[in-house]
């Protein structure tokens, strides 16, 4: 089963008269004011209410809405951006984030070359096809015995040169209609797609780095000697509440490139 969201974004059992909620979801009694305001806007934007690269009501008339005080709204939203969920726009407002937007489209590719930023990426589509998916990768999204898969392998280049092989395992009952050909076609980064026409959303995603052996059918793909090493990356990505939606298994030539992440 999911596991339950964490308390940041979960709203008290009890939700005072002022949020003028029937009811919240159950969560800590001691959930503070702006949590509880988190809480509401994220259902808002999972219920499709603020839909991606719309603007969401100003401070103003969220305060009004949920009859708390503008500053408790702006630490929710300050909050939200923090999460990546919304997108603050000097003069123009307040925004749902986008897998379309430059600055977030890479958000969980965190392959850069040692040369500087990264420039001129090429994607190819090898392979498209529903499938029944491995238990452990059915356990991973939480599939039923019965339930199809959308398995998809590409390979990226950089400046001409293959670097990564990804092996995406979907959800097929919530990629309907997705082809090799409609994948070539977008021109958007694939989050991006799945974003606008099927209406799913990676908001969070966890990682297992390990190094490993190019086999002779990767290697070849990547245009490598069988043996050679490799970063192997396997991210599970997760919609709201917490829901799987996505086991990428990507293996990374590091020879010109190194992984890059930011701990805070």
């Amino acid at each position: 089963m999911p596991s339950a969201p964490p308390p940041a974004i979960t709203a008290t059992a009890t939700a005072p008269a002022s949020l003028g909620v029937a009811a919240a979801p159950a969560g800590p009694a001691f959930s503070p004011l702006y949590q509880q305001i988190k809480a509401l806007m994220t259902a808002s934007l999972q219920q499709g209410e603020w839909r991606p690269g719309e603007a969401i009501p100003s401070e103003t008339e969220l305060a009004a809405r949920f009859k708390v005080s503008q500053g408790t709204v702006r630490k929710a939203i300050d909050e939200l951006a923090a999460d990546n969920l919304l997108v603050r726009r000097q003069g123009k407002g307040t925004f749902v984030a986008t897998h379309a937007e430059e600055k977030v489209q890479f958000r969980f590719l965190r392959l850069m070359p040692d040369s500087g930023e990264p420039g001129g990426m090429e994607r190819r589509f090898i392979d498209c096809r529903r499938q029944r998916p491995p238990p452990d990768l059915a356990r991973a999204l939480h599939l039923r015995a019965n339930d199809s898969a959308v398995q998809v392998r590409r390979v990226l280049s950089f400046r001409g040169t293959p670097v990564v092989l990804d092996d995406i395992w979907l959800p097929a009952a919530l990629f309907k209609g997705l082809t090799a050909e409609r994948l070539s076609g977008y021109q958007g980064p694939m989050y991006g797609l799945f974003e606008s026409e099927f209406g799913v959303r990676m908001i969070r995603a966890e990682e297992k780095i390990r190094a490993v052996a190019a086999d002779a059918a990767s290697a070849a793909l990547l245009l490598l000697p069988p043996g050679a090493a490799l970063l192997s990356v396997e991210r599970l990505s997760m919609t709201y509440g917490d829901k799987p939606v996505e086991l990428r298994r990507g293996l990374y030539n590091t020879a010109a490139h190194h992984y890059r992440n930011e701990l805070n």
